[in-house]
């Protein structure tokens, strides 16, 4: 059976691109400070399961730079001969080096950042390149430009932004267009527990054509089982070099969980499963970026495809524990 059978396929906005619905990010878990015969098996159940669209970063790791280099020594040794079968994103937009130079959103630092992540993943091109936070003191049309530039030398396909907020996401896709270089993509931070795309981002990606991947739909792992009975020592709330927080992890939102968690169990799916699918229902996102610490966690997260309907009555069931 091909890899690409059980997997769902979305068009990206008005695009002619496709993406899988599950994209794996490699934020978390791909650095030096993992095991790399363990993401390397990740990686490649991710592709052999038909996930086709891996997503980086310039500063993933840790440290910084690592997430990159130890996919391209697994692009070469495991994938060489299925670039062409891959989409492959990468970000710029946090401190990535000292100096007035290492961060933000110039047009210095952008396609200096790209020329590094290039390097680092042994690549001619990636597929999407995203800005990936908003620059409040660069002018939104110097980092517009610079990804139009990106494109036009050939550096990536698509451009995409990251963490904008309605409006100046609407101000940059403007900008975009009439340079030319349309914006394919934008990845907000989007669960159950975050929910501001709601708010104006969602109809106006609707209604421009574009695409919606959110990043962290599982909250960090607060929307698994990990944290019914508090805090795992082996959880991210329980690393220092985690994003959760220990005083994230409050009684109240372990309370919701748990009632979460009750009608998770009803439709047959893991909370962590449920998550994902709620999110999927909606079909302008095209895309949801899960992590994974290992492949055993990869297929346990792709099950959620098995199960993206959702009954009235569940939906407001969910909307009250979510108020």
């Amino acid at each position: 059976m091909s890899r690409y059978d059980n997997m769902q396929y979305r068009r990206c906005g008005k695009s002619g691109i496709k993406l899988p619905a599950i994209s794996l990010g490699l934020w978390h878990n791909f650095g030096f400070v993992d095991v790399y015969e363990n993401f390397r098996r990740t990686l490649i159940t991710a592709f052999d399961n038909g996930i086709t669209h891996l997503d980086l970063a310039n500063n993933y790791g840790p440290p910084p730079g690592s997430a990159e280099l130890n996919f391209g020594k697994i692009l070469k040794s495991d994938f060489e001969h299925h670039r062409d079968e891959l989409i492959i994103s990468t970000k710029a937009g946090y401190t990535m080096w000292d100096g007035p130079y290492g961060d933000w959103g110039s047009k210095k630092y952008l396609v200096a950042s790209l020329d590094q992540s290039l390097k680092r993943m042994g690549l001619d091109y990636v597929d999407i390149f995203y800005h990936h936070r908003p620059d409040p003191e660069t002018p939104l049309e110097e980092t517009m430009a610079a990804l139009d530039l990106i494109v036009r030398q050939g550096k990536a396909l698509y451009v995409g932004i990251s963490n904008y907020q309605p409006k100046e996401a609407a101000e940059a896709i403007k900008i975009l267009k009439s340079l030319g270089t349309p914006c394919l993509i934008h990845q907000p931070k989007y669960s159950m527990f975050e929910r501001w795309v709601e708010d104006g981002l969602l109809d106006l990606l609707g209604e421009e054509g574009i695409g919606c991947i959110p990043f962290s739909p599982l909250a960090q792992g607060l929307l698994t089982n990990k944290y019914l009975h508090g805090i795992p020592e082996d959880s991210r709330a329980a690393k220092a070099h985690g994003f959760l927080k220990v005083e994230q992890v409050t009684k109240e939102k372990i309370a919701q969980i748990k009632q979460l968690n009750t009608i998770a169990e009803k439709r047959g799916q893991t909370l962590a499963q449920m998550a994902l699918s709620w999110l999927l229902k909606d079909e302008r996102i095209t895309s949801v970026l899960v992590g994974a610490s290992s492949s055993e966690q990869l297929l346990d997260s792709l099950k959620c495809l098995d199960n993206l309907e959702f009954d009235d009555e569940t939906l407001s069931e969910i909307e009250g524990i979510l108020k």
